[in-house]
Formats: C-alpha cells, structure tokens, sequence
C-alpha cells in the first residue's frame, strides 16, 4: 500500500494507502489508494513546494533517451550540515503532495536529518504521458520505479555538494516506505546496497501472491468471533438481496453505479477492511454487533457505515471500483486506481480471494472476477507475472541486509510481508501488537488514518508495544548510520 498504501486487493491494496495527497504505499489496491479528504495541511505537512527533476523514461534501454519530469519535495529545517544524513522517503502508489509530519519527521530531528521525497512515476504529477493506454504503462513497474530512485539519489547528492560547495562527498543515506512503497525500500537496499545505509519497510508487502486468501482470514482474526459472524451473516444477507433486486441495493450503499456485481461486492468487502487496516475496527464492529444484538437490519446498519465513514469521512470514490471507470486512459484525480490495478495486474497480483471456507468476503470476488478484470480493463494477455516478481526479489525470503521489516498485528497485508527476523543478515522483523495497530502504525501510529501528527502513539491501545519498537528501529538506524560514516561513504 501518505495515505500510504487501499484498493483492496489489488485495490484494498495499497495502499496502502498510505493516505491522500502525501503517500507512502500499499493499502490494497483499492485499500491502497490514498482517499483525497485527507490532505494534510500544515502542521501536518512540512512542505508541499514541488520541485522536479529531469527522469529517464526506460532504464533498461541503451538507445531510448526519452525523459519525463518527475516531482518530489525536500525539508531541510532538521539537517544538521554539513554531515547530516538524508532521509528518502518513497512515496507510492498515488499522488505524492509533500513531506508529512509523521514518525519519520521525529527521527529526522533525532538523527540532524534532511528529508525529501519522490513520487513515484506515472502516479500524480510524475506521468510521462498525456494517456494512459495501456501501451503507455509499458514504463511502470516496480523494476522501473527502483532505477528512479538511484537516479534521483545521484542526482540530489550532487545538488546538495553544490549548495554546500563541497566535491566528492557522499551522505549518509537511509530509504522509508510503507506498504508498496515499504517494499520498494527493501527492494532498493537489495538491489542498490551501496547507495543506502540501511531501509525501514513497514508493511511492506515484498512477497507478490496470486490468490490471496489469508487476507481475508486475517480479517476475520483481526475482528474477533462476535464482529466475525455478524459481518458473515451481513455478507450473506447483501448477497441474497444482490439477487432480488440489486439496483435497490447498490442505490442503498451510494453505489448505484457499479454494474458489475463483483466490483460491488469487493467495494463492500473493502469498506470492512479498511477499519482494520487502518486501526479503526470499533468504527466498523461496535455499530454492527449493536444492531445485531437490537434485532435490527443488519444491511441497513452496514450500509449506513458504508456511506457515513468509507466514502463521507475516509473519502473513497465508489466510481474507482468501476470497470468502466477503471478503463479510462485520460489522467485525472483518481488516475491512481488504474495504475495500482496495472501493477497488480502485470507484476504483484494480491488478488485478495474469497477462501473456501469460513470467509469474509463474498466468493463472488474469486480469482475469476480479478482476471476478468484485468483483460477487461487492460486487453487480453495482461497477466500477473507473480513467481517471476518473487524470483527476482526474494520474496519473503529477500537476501538482502539492513532492513527493519515492521508490521501491525491487525493488518490483513502483513501475511505478504517478513515476518520472520534474519539475524545473521541484519533484518530484523517487528510485529506491532494490539487492538488497533494496522498499516504502517510505526510510522503513524493509531490509527493511521487521519494522519496523528509525529505519528503520536498514544491512541494505540497498547502504546508500549509501538514505543519499543520505535526504540529498536532507532538502535538499528544508529549502528547502521555510524557504520556508513565510519567509511565515509554510504556503501560497505
């Protein structure tokens, strides 16, 4: 999946949302898309003056010099000159509107740090074409957006030599992100170990998955028995309502437009989701299990969460679940829908089924429905490549080094992130646990949605369980940030 990383599963994905304007990742795909409502204003964001810098539309080309403007933002208030390090933060998939005041910002005071931030490519202001035909997004891909990285790196260090009037210096650099973004942070410091000390990758999803199933099932874990049943039972009851008369229905959830009866029902698992994803799961079940145990219309109540908090607070746009909608080629607001379905579609699948029992979500979003999607949206022999993605970064079994893998115990991504530590490569793996720790809680604390400023953990319900692992990535961003200037370089 700064509203980093939610398409749900390709969309709940991503997502995450990190959340609107500023994003850091994943939330499923449509779980990770950012929702625009919460565009930080200052304090909570540090700065929103775009920049730009001439990008190289194909790296892997020799005799294609075709470049693109691609925006990013920097905060240099905390860096310590001239030996600071600098911070990355990798913005995902959605528009990146600047640096926020998260848990990020607090290190960056810590550790006399500069910040800056690039938009991912083709995402917000960053595309390199006027349409997004798919013959267009033959540039997008994970594999792409990390050679922009390294590119953006070489081309900031020097920027900063000049204005420092220094030559040949080399800073301290550390990269972050969360969900999608979270693994393009451990996918750089695989890939590119000499350009960075170290990554932090929250929530990061590093392990592409065809039928995702255990997303659903951590749905179920993360809402308890009660919250469980009553959202099955509601499920079943939209199902056998979607039979009789679904236009009424569809109308009921302010979702009349979506035709198609698949890209309804992921629009009404999604909207669950994204309670526990992102740290809000009382806003979902307490409302439910009430009318359950009154005796009322379990639809109703749903619907009415539906409408007051995923698409009136959190800000979704129901037309992104929209087939139709989603084979627009002109770039606008919500162009990051189609995207994130690209990649999803072409590299990383997450295609967050319905498991065979005891599910969730309705079995109507199957893996069917997502490769109907795909060839609908895309045309025919668009597929996702998911072993050949895994082959080329390890999955969770990534062979990289300093990398801090950190996840929230109520995120339905984390079952696509390392969670296991590898000691002997300096990749630690932290599990955040509590009620309401979901996506990238380290880096935002609870919920992550709105944004909490400095990522403040107080709202957790186990705020000590945040605290420590905070204290761990410090200790780890220590030893690795000494060890770079001990070299006096960033790679060893």
């Amino acid at each position: 999946m700064r509203r980093w990383l939610t398409l749900s599963a390709a969309f709940s994905f991503i997502l995450f949302l990190y959340f609107p304007e500023a994003s850091y990742g994943v939330s499923p795909p449509i779980t990770l898309l950012r929702s625009r409502k919460f565009a930080e204003e200052p304090p909570k964001i540090l700065s929103n003056q775009e920049l730009w810098f001439n990008q190289t539309l194909d790296h892997y080309s020799p005799y294609d010099h075709r470049q693109f403007q691609q925006r990013y933002y920097e905060f240099l208030d905390y860096f310590r000159i001239p030996d600071g390090p600098i911070f990355l933060i990798i913005c995902g998939e959605g528009p990146c509107g600047g640096i926020v005041n998260d848990y990020i910002a607090v290190l960056a005071k810590k550790f006399g740090a500069a910040m800056v931030t690039l938009e991912h490519r083709y995402y917000g202001k960053s595309s390199p074409f006027k349409s997004l035909a798919t013959e267009n997004l033959k540039y997008l891909s994970s594999k792409q957006a990390l050679n922009d990285l390294a590119a953006f790196r070489q081309y900031y260090q020097d920027s900063l030599n000049v204005k420092l009037n220094r030559t040949k210096v080399e800073s301290s650099w550390f990269f972050f992100g969360g969900s999608y973004s979270g693994a393009l942070s451990a996918w750089f410091r695989l890939k590119y170990p000499h350009l960075t000390c170290g990554s932090l990758a929250s929530s990061a999803v590093v392990q592409a998955v065809f039928d995702f199933t255990e997303f659903d099932q951590q749905i179920g874990e993360s809402a308890g028995p009660e919250c469980k049943a009553v959202l099955q039972e509601t499920t079943q009851l939209i199902e056998q309502k979607l039979a009789i008369n679904g236009r009424s229905l569809k109308a009921s959830f302010g979702a009349a437009d979506l035709d198609i009866d698949g890209d309804f029902m992921y629009f009404v698992a999604d909207a669950a989701v994204i309670a526990f994803q992102y740290g809000n799961p009382d806003r979902l079940c307490k409302p439910l299990v009430e009318a359950k145990n009154g005796g009322e219309d379990l639809v109703d109540a749903y619907s009415k969460y539906v409408k007051e908090y995923y698409i009136e607070t959190f800000g979704t746009n129901v037309q992104i679940y929209d087939q139709e909608f989603l084979k627009r080629t002109d770039v606008n607001d919500d162009s990051s829908a189609r995207l994130w379905w690209f990649q999803v579609c072409t590299e990383v699948a997450y295609f967050q089924v319905a498991p065979s029992n005891d599910s969730v979500r309705s079995s109507i979003v199957d893996t069917k429905y997502h490769l109907d999607l795909c060839k609908n949206v895309f045309g025919h022999g668009v597929f996702p490549e998911v072993d050949a993605t895994n082959l080329y970064y390890g999955g969770t079994k990534i062979a990289g080094s300093k990398i801090i893998f950190t996840n929230g115990s109520q995120d339905p991504w984390r079952h696509a992130s390392k969670q296991t530590s590898s000691p002997e490569a300096d990749m630690p793996s932290y599990l955040i646990t509590c009620h309401n720790c979901g996506h990238c809680t380290d880096m935002r604390g609870c919920p992550q949605s709105p944004l909490v400023i400095e990522g403040n953990e107080q709202n957790c319900t186990s705020p000590d369980a945040v605290r420590k692992v905070r204290q761990k990535i410090v200790e780890h961003m220590d030893l690795w940030l000494s060890q770079c200037q001990d070299t006096g370089r960033s790679f060893f």
